[in-house]
């Protein structure tokens, strides 16, 4: 059963969703933008059985506090410190972290302070490479160059109600595979009073992003986290390059790719394809939920119980 919970971080409420036995390996997932921990709805209930699975949204998203930008510095840095201070309130030493659009700067500034910490990554259109930058960044790299109001005036588009939908939109296969709850929920909460700076302040800040991708990169080729990439290969915002890009740097990589766009999750979760669970995978092709559960079982749980054999 999924919770949904409240918890005080740095003078905020950071509200998250969770489910599953903690003791049983966690899965900690980062959201992306437009979204909210909704996105992952679906998918904690799929893996709730094997995994402990938290979700919590970032300042300025969902159902957690929302300061005004002159009240809070919208940075990823500033929300990966809110995000580490979290984890820290809620007792978590060591997880999988599940990375997706804003949750992967997030996840990868968090995976460097505690390499130690992180027992797997999961890779969901979570990009770290140049090359999954296409033509959607151009207003953005734009605004990096030039923060006038014209050019943030191109970029306020891209929170429009049209262009929200688009991201849920724009690659799927099927359209009505697809619940308008998620971007009418995205819309409204972007709608709020003074949401929209936030995320002015937040595209703008994604420079910073882009500026540690070779870190990011020396981090994968240092440390080798098991990792899952699982990636829709229509996304026009995070390239399907950027996806292959992961190949260079690790070893130990399962990588599949959907055909599907930037919320593959809204088409390929274990909730919508629940009836290939027992199916052997010769004869069907597995969803999301389903890869994950086969990742972890295979990468996280197995090093959890020689761990735990040697401390006896």
């Amino acid at each position: 059963m999924t919770t949904y919970r409240t918890i005080a971080i740095d003078g905020l409420d950071i509200f998250y969703r969770q489910a599953g036995s903690r003791d049983n390996p966690t899965i900690w997932l980062l959201h992306g933008y437009p979204a909210s921990s909704h996105m992952f709805r679906n998918l904690i209930p799929a893996l709730a059985d094997s995994f402990h699975l938290v979700a919590p949204d970032y300042p300025g998203f969902g159902y957690s506090s929302m300061p005004a930008v002159n009240e809070f510095d919208y940075t990823f840095d500033r929300l990966t410190e809110v995000m580490a201070d979290f984890i820290d309130a809620i007792s978590l030493k060591r997880y999988s972290l599940y990375l997706m659009d804003y949750g992967a700067p997030i996840g990868y500034r968090l995976a460097m302070q505690n390499p130690e910490r992180v027992e797997s990554l999961i890779v969901q259109n979570g990009n770290a490479y140049k090359e999954g930058l296409g033509d959607f960044w151009k207003p953005m790299r734009a605004y990096w160059q030039n923060k006038t109001p014209e050019n943030a005036d191109q970029v306020r588009q891209i929170m429009t109600p049209e262009s929200t939908k688009r991201y849920y939109t724009t690659g799927v296969k099927n359209l009505e595979n697809l619940s308008p709850d998620t971007w009418t929920l995205d819309q409204a909460l972007l709608d709020r009073p003074g949401n929209v700076d936030i995320q002015l302040a937040l595209k703008y800040d994604y420079q910073s992003n882009v500026l540690l991708y070779p870190q990011w990169q020396a981090y994968l080729h240092q440390y080798q986290p098991p990792t899952l990439v699982v990636w829709g290969k229509n996304d026009r915002g995070f390239l399907v390059e950027g996806a292959d890009a992961y190949k260079r740097d690790l070893q130990n990589l399962e990588f599949h790719l959907f055909d599907t766009g930037h919320f593959a999750l809204e088409e390929e979760s274990d909730a919508i394809c629940a009836s290939l669970r027992d199916a052997p995978r010769t004869q069907q092709r597995f969803a999301i939920a389903d890869y994950i559960r086969h990742f972890m079982t295979t990468h996280v749980a197995k090093e959890d119980t020689m761990l735990a054999t040697s401390r006896k």
